[in-house]
């Protein structure tokens, strides 16, 4: 018979191989300035961690070519490079009508967001993925695609962060279904939601390390709470405060990725509005897809519940742990 501990050891490594990739989702992007009549300013962001032998390489004109070029830097978790384009073979109206891409996006499962500024003041953004790895830059931006491309950016950033959704289901665990579920899920919300518009929109700045060190910080709280048999505290009684609370620093966290990213300057509002609303769907989606599936072995799992119950406890516990020491180290490094 399969032990509880077994149980545990298949799903902790499992687990355990995607802890170095924990809240590190950021696309690539593509920033194209126009700073003179046929010359550009690009900006070519990836990420430093690669996930394919195929190189993710930016893709443009070819009546355009690289006058100069800076080697790529650190910064953050990705690499930067600089690059000058001269295109003599375009049109009166610059790279409108012509086509800015990344190859290599299919074999990597990675996306990347294409922003264009040009020097009459229209700029243009696309999030570009392995089914459309090209862009062709049109007369005019349209608010719509801010919409659907940011709101896109906001499912994949939550289903890429392992430790939000991690804390989502902690939270699950704690409150159950009902109304309790939805004031703490709320509350959740409310909270990076604030932090989120704050940081985004500059009113303070925050040291990335000690708060991506707190966010897993806040997931070992969470499991510790878990693990308490007397569920009458202050806290139980009022998960909200909890979900609240750590929602501030997970907020900061999603404004960091979004920063990453960057946000077309002539529609801040509207991008933060539906990177945030992406971030909702895809907790929402998150949320449904877990009761569906307990919906679907509970009934099987009957004889063992008692016995299963605090498998995934000491997963969390377990990682949240490991997370707590690898970015406590980075804070202090």
């Amino acid at each position: 018979m399969i032990t509880v501990r077994t149980i545990f050891l298949v799903l902790l490594g499992i687990a355990l191989s995607s802890t170095a990739h924990a809240h590190r989702f950021a696309p690539s992007l593509l920033k194209v300035n126009e700073i003179a009549d046929q010359q550009y300013h690009v900006v070519w962001k990836t990420p430093a961690q690669a996930t394919s032998s195929i190189v993710l390489r930016p893709t443009w004109p070819e009546s355009c070519e690289v006058t100069e070029a800076s080697p790529a830097q650190m910064e953050g978790t990705g690499k930067v490079s600089s690059l000058q384009l001269r295109c003599t073979g375009l049109g009166d109206d610059g790279l409108v009508g012509d086509s800015l891409g990344v190859a290599g996006l299919g074999a990597n499962q990675a996306s990347a967001m294409v922003m264009v500024s040009l020097r009459d003041g229209r700029q243009y953004q696309q999030v570009l993925n392995g089914e459309q790895p090209e862009f062709v830059v049109p007369e005019e931006p349209s608010a719509g695609e801010v919409m659907s491309d940011y709101t896109t950016l906001g499912i994949e950033h939550i289903w890429g962060g392992i430790d939000h959704l991690l804390f989502v289901f902690g939270l699950l665990l704690l409150v159950g279904g009902g109304a309790r579920l939805f004031w703490t899920i709320t509350a959740f919300t409310a909270g990076h939601s604030v932090t989120l518009s704050l940081v985004t929109l500059g009113f303070f700045d925050y040291p990335v390390a000690l708060v991506e060190f707190t966010i897993a910080l806040s997931i070992f709280v969470l499991a510790v709470e878990l693990t308490r048999r007397e569920r009458n505290d202050l806290l139980w009684r009022n998960p909200w405060w909890l979900a609240g609370g750590f929602g501030l620093l997970h907020g900061m966290g999603f404004a960091g990725a979004l920063a990453e990213t960057g946000l077309p300057q002539d529609n801040v509002p509207l991008a933060l509005l539906f990177f945030n609303v992406g971030i909702e769907i895809g907790q929402i989606a998150f949320i449904l897809a877990v009761l569906a599936l307990w919906w679907l072995v509970r009934k099987p799992l009957a004889p063992w519940q008692e016995r299963l119950r605090w498998v995934p406890v000491y997963v969390l516990g377990s990682l949240s742990a490991l997370w707590c020491i690898e970015r406590g180290l980075e804070a202090l490094a």
